[in-house]
């Protein structure tokens, strides 16, 4: 069962009485699924690890060094949140030192046309030919 929209009044030139409907109940995680995926691919990190991804497996140091700027437990905390989705899957082998590698899985390799208009979008209109970014304006 779908919920109700929600709506509010708002002033209005037209008419005192005008009634707005927001989607807010519409477009959430739970019944939307391009909400659902938003939730996913737009937290931080998520786009550019999966991206880092989907070259191979890659070590816990590997993904650190390839996204300068996030800290080991914000590194660490996004990871646990993709094995958690079903996006990465994290295997750890019985060495010594112990080492462990994270993956895409299946459903993480389902995001990856997704990464790949993004590229695409990012070279069309966020990039010069130079590599420069545009101006935003």
């Amino acid at each position: 069962m779908r919920a109700a929209r929600s709506s509010s009044r708002i002033p209005s030139s037209r008419s005192s009485d005008q009634v707005v409907r927001t989607l807010s109940d519409t477009h959430n995680s739970t019944n939307c699924a391009v909400a659902a995926c938003a939730e996913i691919i737009g937290a931080k990190w998520t786009a550019v690890l999966v991206h880092d991804l989907s070259q191979g497996p890659r070590r816990f140091s590997e993904l650190e060094h390839s996204l300068p700027g996030i800290s080991p437990r914000t590194l660490s905390e996004r990871l646990r949140l993709l094995e958690q989705d079903g996006i990465v899957l994290r295997r750890s082998y019985p060495e010594s030192p112990p080492r462990v590698d994270y993956e895409l899985t299946e459903k993480g390799r389902g995001l990856l046309p997704i990464i790949t208009q993004m590229s695409k979008f990012g070279h069309e209109w966020l990039f010069h030919d130079s590599g420069e970014p545009r101006s935003l304006g």
